[in-house]
C-alpha cells in the first residue's frame, strides 16, 4: 500500500440524486435477472404442449439457464477489468434482448436451449456486475442499502415473471410472449447504461484520473472530492488491473477470498434455492392441498419482497455480518421446525399450518439477511485491481453451487426424507452463522478502499 494514504473526511451524509438515478438504472440488470429465472415456471406448461417435451428435455430447458449463468459470472468479471463496468452491462443488455428474441420465436427444443443458454449468459453477468457498479459508485454511508437495491430488483423481477405468467396464460403461444415481453425492460437496460459515466474506480485504475474526478464529483454533492480520489489513487499503487485469475492466488487475498467464497458455498448448501424451486412439493409434503401449495407460492414470493425491504433499512444500520449471523440462526430454527414437524407431524391441518409458519419463517429470514448481504460483501471485500476478477470466481461459485442443490435436493429428499434433508440444511445454516461472526470481516461505514487496506493487505 502507498504511503500517501490519507483517510478521507467523514463522509458526507447527504447522497446526491445522481447516484440514486444511476443505481437504480444498473440495477435493472437485477430486474431482469429475477424475471428471466422465474418465467421459466409458467412457460413451462404450454411449452411442454407445443415440443411434447419429456422430462429429460424439459430438465435440459430449465438448467441451461444455470449453465449460461455460470458461464457468463465466471467470464464477465475478468472483462470487465479489462474493458470497464459500463461496456460489460451494455453487452449484458444486447444478450437479454437476442435471448428474449430467439426463445420467443424458437422453433424447437434445441433453439430454446440455445436460447436459456444466452438468457443465462446475461443473467450470470448481471450477477457479477451488478453489484460491483453500483458498490463503486455509492457513498459508504449507504453502500449497503444501494447494493441491496439489486437483490430487491431480482425478487421484483421473479415476481413480475409470475404476474406475467398469469396474465398471459390461455393466450395462444403464452410462452412466447412471456418470454418476448422482456425484451422492451433489456432495452431500457441498455438505453440507462448508455446514459451513465463509468465507475470512477476503474477510470482511475486504467489511469483515467481525470474523468474519474469528474463522475466523482457528478454524483458526490460536495464539490471536494479530493480527498476520495487521493485514497483511490493510493489504494491502487502500482498495480495494473489485467492482472487475471493468477493474481487470486496471493497470500494478500487468501483471508477474503475465504470469507467471500466460503459464503458462497454455506449460503447456497442453506438450501434456498431448493425451496424456492420446489416449495409447492414441499407444501404438498406439509398437508397442504394442490390450490392452497400454488397459493402458499404466490405469498411466499410477495414475504421476499416485503423482507428485503426490512433487510436493506438494516444492513447500514447492524452490520452485514450481525446481519447475517442472526438471520442464519432464525434459519436454522424454522429449518429444524420444518425437519420436526414433518417427522412427527402427519398430514393433519396442524402439521399443516406449522410448516406453513417455518417455510414462509425462513423465507423472510433469507430474503432479509443472507440474500441481502450475499451480493454486497462480495462487491466490498475484493481489492480495485482485481475486483472484477475475483467476483467472477466468486460469483461462478454461487450459480455452481446453485446448480448442485437444486441438482442434488429430490435424490436427498427421496433418500434422507424430509426430516433429513431439512435437518442437514438447519445444521449448515447454524455453521453460516458461525463462519461470519469468525470469518467475514464487517464493512459497514468504510470506504472500499479503507476495506483493501484493513483486510486485503
Amino acid at each position: 500500500m502507498s504511503a500517501s494514504y490519507k483517510p478521507i473526511a467523514p463522509a458526507n451524509k447527504v447522497t446526491s440524486k445522481r447516484v440514486i438515478w444511476a443505481t437504480f438504472v444498473i440495477a435493472l440488470g437485477g430486474l431482469l435477472f429475477g424475471y428471466d429465472s422465474g418465467v421459466i415456471s409458467g412457460a413451462l406448461p404450454s411449452m411442454t404442449k407445443d415440443f411434447d417435451l419429456d422430462a429429460i428435455h424439459s430438465g435440459m430447458v430449465v438448467s441451461s439457464l444455470v449453465v449460461g449463468a455460470a458461464i457468463g459470472a465466471l467470464s464477465a468479471g475478468r472483462i470487465s477489468d479489462r474493458f470497464g463496468r459500463r461496456p460489460v452491462l451494455i453487452a449484458a443488455s444486447a444478450i437479454f434482448v437476442l435471448g428474449a428474441i430467439i426463445a420467443a420465436f424458437a422453433p424447437n427444443v434445441p433453439i430454446m436451449i440455445v436460447a436459456r443458454v444466452i438468457l443465462g449468459l446475461g443473467v450470470g453477468t448481471a450477477s457479477n456486475i451488478v453489484p460491483v457498479f453500483i458498490s463503486e459508485l455509492a457513498p459508504a454511508h449507504i453502500r449497503g442499502r444501494l447494493v441491496a437495491l439489486n437483490q430487491l430488483m431480482i425478487v421484483t423481477g421473479i415476481m413480475l415473471a409470475y404476474i406475467a405468467n398469469y396474465a398471459l396464460h390461455g393466450v395462444s403461444h403464452d410462452w412466447r410472449w412471456m418470454f418476448g415481453i422482456s425484451i422492451a425492460p433489456a432495452l431500457l437496460f441498455g438505453i440507462g447504461i448508455i446514459t451513465l459515466s463509468e465507475s470512477p474506480r476503474w477510470l482511475a485504475l486504467d489511469g483515467q484520473v481525470d474523468k474519474a474526478r469528474q463522475v466523482l464529483q457528478s454524483v458526490r454533492e460536495s464539490q471536494n472530492v479530493e480527498d476520495e480520489l487521493s485514497e483511490i489513487k493510493a489504494s491502487i499503487g502500482g498495480e495494473q488491473g489485467n492482472v487475471g485469475f493468477r493474481a487470486l492466488g496471493e497470500r494478500r487475498l487468501r483471508r477474503v477470498l475465504i470469507a467471500g467464497i466460503g459464503l458462497q458455498i454455506l449460503g447456497q448448501l442453506t438450501g434456498v434455492n431448493a425451496v424456492v424451486f420446489y416449495a409447492p412439493t414441499i407444501f404438498k409434503g406439509a398437508g397442504l392441498g394442490d390450490s392452497s401449495a400454488i397459493l402458499a407460492t404466490v405469498g411466499m414470493g410477495a414475504i421476499n419482497i416485503v423482507a428485503t425491504f426490512i433487510g436493506m433499512a438494516l444492513v447500514d444500520k447492524i452490520g452485514r455480518t450481525r446481519l447475517l449471523a442472526s438471520g442464519s440462526f432464525l434459519m436454522t430454527i424454522f429449518l429444524a421446525g420444518l425437519a420436526i414437524d414433518l417427522a412427527i407431524g402427519g398430514q393433519g391441518t396442524t402439521s399443516a399450518i406449522i410448516g406453513l409458519i417455518c417455510v414462509f419463517g425462513y423465507i423472510a429470514a433469507v430474503a432479509s439477511t443472507l440474500n441481502v448481504v450475499v451480493f454486497i460483501i462480495a462487491s466490498e471485500l475484493y481489492p480495485l485491481s482485481v475486483r472484477g476478477t475475483a467476483m467472477s470466481l466468486t460469483i461462478g461459485v454461487n450459480w455452481t453451487m446453485s446448480f448442485i442443490v437444486s441438482l442434488t435436493f429430490l435424490s436427498l429428499f427421496e433418500t434422507f426424507g424430509g426430516p433429513g434433508t431439512f435437518g442437514v440444511y438447519a445444521l449448515t445454516s447454524a455453521v453460516l452463522g458461525i463462519f461470519a461472526l469468525k470469518v467475514i470481516p464487517e464493512t459497514k461505514g468504510k470506504t472500499l478502499e479503507e476495506i483493501e487496506r484493513d483486510y486485503a493487505s
